[in-house]
């Protein structure tokens, strides 16, 4: 499908300065002999007048609408429920014109990212435009940024990796993570992942701003390294700022000659290996060439084909494989853990990844959270595999079978991870955001994550 044009001057600042007000397109002065009426004051907007008002927008729409908010797309209309809002995407694009995504699931099962262009003030705004963008993650249009620094809608179909998220060879930017911890009744702990230097990726620390007492600690089964916090209530509403200067190297099948593959056939918590998951993989491998390769792309495609990217639904988000098997959907973190438990039932060692994906179209702004991908051991090698992205993008799916991109960076490797103190809930089950526990009960802590490019 090809979106149309923008038909305003400035199509739109998805990803450009988040939360500021710029103005991203130039105005031509006017001629000196032409007489103008005394400007009305613009008042300032921030990205939480944006929120408001498309929160507002969509909850009015849905009381109308009985229930559900409707949507005209294509030969249908679309009967929809708020998920969120994509803070990190909400942007003031000029004077009195706003830009907001917002995810939306539908009755019909699907989840639907919605484009929408407000104009006004805070308090009065209007939406002039509203725009399906993807549906279970896979985009029908893609947003490119002209040498103006305007941005418009472009095909997929003949777009550069780019465009696609992928930047290849090297990377080379500033990664932030901040937080605001919430009111904290009684004493506190949080745990924090720290990036760390590998082969692919090198890691200078610039910063780390946070209240209360400070230690690192090490993740006893994979080496993490992990700041670890002892606040008490005087430390409510204190922020953490951590910031990072990374360079990355695109990656692809290496021998790492570090622990041993096998160790990686073990299951995890969440991630078993036998009954329904083990049966799957005897039937995707039935009549497979025995090569390891073979076999592993057969799982890669079948998790393609039977799950759909969906950030909505009790459970996702846990990479918990037996839900993401009863589901048939759910985010990275659901997809990997299918894949992980396939593999490690049909004898491929496999393991598991989380950071963060920085944007390719664009040099600086948000996050939009975190991103995970897997990798598993064949022919003396270990293989990268990003199997979420892969089913966004059909045009990616053979790159995405033994690569990542270089504009990643990683924060922790591996499931239920041991540090000494540890929660009081037991192993950690993955660490991309915060783990925070208030006398002893987690609470969430959601980071947000921004990063700026550097030149080389």
């Amino acid at each position: 499908m090809t979106a149309p044009a923008v038909s305003r001057p400035v199509a739109i600042a998805r990803a450009a300065l988040v939360g500021a007000g710029a103005v991203l397109a130039a105005c031509r002065a006017a001629p000196a002999t032409e007489q103008r009426p005394p400007l009305e004051p613009i008042p300032h907007v921030v990205t939480a007048d944006i929120q408001a008002e498309i929160e507002h927008y969509i909850e009015k729409q849905t009381r109308s609408g009985g229930g559900r908010f409707a949507l005209p797309f294509e030969d249908r209309v679309l009967q929809l429920q708020l998920v969120r809002v994509h803070t990190e995407y909400l942007a003031n694009l000029g004077p009195r014109r706003h830009f907001a995504c917002v995810d939306l699931a539908g009755t019909d099962g699907n989840v639907y990212d919605v484009d929408f262009f407000l104009a006004g003030d805070p308090g009065a705004m209007d939406v002039t435009e509203t725009t399906v963008h993807k549906i279970n993650g896979r985009p029908l249009y893609l947003w490119e940024q002209d040498e103006d620094r305007t941005w418009k809608r472009t095909p997929i179909e003949g777009a550069p990796p780019a465009l696609l998220g992928v930047i290849e060879g090297r990377d080379r930017f500033e990664f932030t993570y901040q937080a605001t911890l919430p009111e904290l009744a009684d004493e506190a702990r949080v745990w924090i992942p720290l990036p760390e230097t590998d082969r692919f990726q090198s890691v200078e620390t610039r910063e780390i701003h946070a209240p209360g007492t400070q230690r690192i600690l090490t993740d006893r089964r994979y080496g993490n390294q992990v700041l670890f916090l002892e606040l008490d209530p005087s430390d409510s509403g204190k922020p953490i700022e951590l910031r990072f200067e990374v360079e990355r190297l695109e990656k692809a099948a290496y021998d790492d000659g570090g622990q041993s593959a096998e160790a990686f056939l073990s299951p995890d918590r969440r991630v078993p290996v036998d009954g329904e998951l083990r049966a799957i993989a005897d039937e995707v491998l039935r009549d497979k060439p025995q090569g390891d390769l073979v076999r592993a792309r057969a799982l890669y495609d079948h998790t393609i084909d039977r799950m759909r990217y969906m950030k909505f639904g009790a459970g996702y988000g846990q990479g918990d494989a037996v839900r993401a098997c009863d589901a048939a959907s759910g985010n990275c973190t659901d997809y990997h853990a299918y894949f992980i438990a396939l593999a490690r039932a049909a004898g491929l060692p496999a393991r598991f990844a989380i950071g963060a994906a920085v944007p390719s179209e664009r040099d600086s702004g948000g996050v939009d959270g975190y991103h995970c991908w897997a990798e598993f051991h064949a022919e003396g090698k270990w293989w990268p595999v990003d199997i979420s992205e892969a089913d966004k993008y059909d045009a990616l799916s053979t790159y995405y079978f033994g690569h990542n991109p270089a504009n990643r960076v990683e924060l922790s490797r591996g499931r239920d991870l041991l540090v000494e103190p540890g929660p009081a809930s037991g192993p950690i089950n993955f660490l991309a955001y915060p783990v925070l526990e208030v006398a002893g009960r987690p609470v969430p802590l959601t980071p947000r994550f921004g990063f700026r490019r550097l030149a080389e």
